[in-house]
């Protein structure tokens, strides 16, 4: 980049040209995706004017340089759709720009007079500079301008300037991990009003990428017959795990308001502890029978809402095929089943030499088998060889990592983004 810092005030009306110097059109304004915690937001791209007046779109990695005359990108091709703002974006010049702030420590009012877009060290570009000055009182004097961080005010985040409506909108954009924890940066009120607003099979994925003190405080919100709800929306270990550490009573209700066919699983996992392979695994793994096609197979892998650790493998058993199954045969990985012919039966290409895992398997010896192995998903099967479930290995770091590492991991991306504004 030709710069390490700039004001966005200084790029409006900049001419934009491509990589052979053939003009494009003009800069109008940068748009940046607001975020519900006070990290920096990220700048996605400009909002370019052609010779036409049509407003288009160019995202940030096209732009090679920036320069006090102009802007320069990687490439003369552009897409001519009409830019569209999106619920979590800002634009910087049309709408950052004389926003009323608070500075965080002295908590006076100012005003966006400017702002600075910065290059991290990933090569994204953050708004890590605000200028401010005082907002005016009558017919006084402006006061000086000054130049101060980001996070050295407030009233600019996500929620802030929307209300719960808008989050929503955005959350259906993000992945559930993302929205736990731009939900748990949020005041306890919000909180509140977003859980309430999310249908049952959102927020119990939600819920799986929390920690169990966050699940606990936000499932006593909710009334009994609702957290029922989502507990039965829940995988079933991750609604096992979450039941295990609520008092005895309270699990109980919990469990006498869900459906039998919903509970069911859920109360066999509580018969494991949560270190075992029995505590560990799902009850739902991919069950097929002996002549079931290929075809079939990849079809069952298919499916978008199997998570990708439990779509590597399909196992294979005799009647009946819930869990607990009938006599299990082996297994079929995803690799094997991409080489067969559609017709073929799964029964001609099931491993039967893997080795399994008990449902009383200790952590250690898990993780020394997908050492071993080199697996991403393993059959748990009893003593009398019926498939009780499958561990995976999500499941498994979920339990070798300490308690709050998702907090650490929002601290470290925290970090890493006060290294780029340093």
């Amino acid at each position: 980049m030709g710069t390490e810092r700039v004001f966005v005030a200084q790029l409006a009306g900049l001419a934009v040209f491509g990589p052979d110097g053939e003009r494009i059109g003009k800069v109008r304004d940068l748009v940046a995706a607001l975020r519900v915690d006070a990290a920096p937001p990220r700048v996605l791209g400009l909002v370019v004017e052609l010779a036409t007046r049509r407003r288009i779109f160019v995202p940030m990695l096209r732009v090679t340089t920036i320069d006090p005359g102009a802007v320069a990108l990687a490439t003369g091709s552009v897409t001519l759709r009409g830019f569209a703002q999106r619920p979590n974006e800002t634009l910087l010049v049309g709408q950052l720009l004389d926003a009323p702030v608070r500075l965080v420590e002295t908590g006076e009012e100012v005003v966006v007079v400017d702002a600075a877009i910065e290059p991290t060290r990933s090569r994204d570009w953050v708004v890590g500079r605000l200028a401010v000055r005082a907002r005016r009182h009558g017919f006084s004097r402006r006061g000086p301008v000054q130049v101060v961080s980001w996070r050295a005010v407030t009233g600019l985040s996500l929620s802030d300037r929307q209300g719960t409506e808008g989050l929503l909108s955005v959350f259906e954009t993000m992945r559930p991990a993302d929205v736990a924890a731009a939900l748990l940066e949020l005041p306890e009120k919000r909180q509140h009003e977003v859980v309430d607003a999310l249908d049952d099979e959102r927020l119990a994925d939600v819920f799986e990428e929390m920690a169990e003190a966050d699940q606990r405080a936000l499932l006593a919100h909710l009334d009994v017959e609702r957290a029922a709800d989502v507990l039965e929306a829940m995988s079933p270990d991750d609604a096992a795990d979450l039941l295990h550490e609520l008092p005895d009573a309270e699990s109980d209700a919990l469990l006498a308001l869900m459906e039998p066919g919903e509970s069911a699983p859920v109360r066999r996992l509580m018969r494991y502890s949560s270190d075992t392979a029995g505590g560990l695994m799902t009850p739902e793994p991919i069950i097929l029978r002996p002549d079931a096609t290929v075809a079939e197979a990849l079809a069952r892998i298919r499916n978008p809402d199997i998570p990708p650790a439990l779509a590597s493998m399909v196992f294979v058993c005799r009647p009946p095929s819930d869990t607990p199954t009938g006599r299990y045969l082996g297994c079929a990985h995803a690799q094997r089943l991409l080489r067969e012919a559609p017709f073929e039966l799964v029964a001609g290409v099931v491993d039967t030499d893997l080795a399994r895992l008990g449902p009383g398997s200790t952590l250690g010896e898990i993780t020394r088998y997908f050492a071993a192995y080199n697996l991403v998903a393993a059959p748990v099967v009893d003593n009398e060889d019926h498939l009780l479930g499958a561990v995976t290995v999500d499941d498994v770091l979920d339990h070798l990592l300490p308690p709050d590492w998702r907090d650490r991991l929002t601290e470290s991306d925290e970090r890493n983004d006060e290294v780029a504004d340093a």
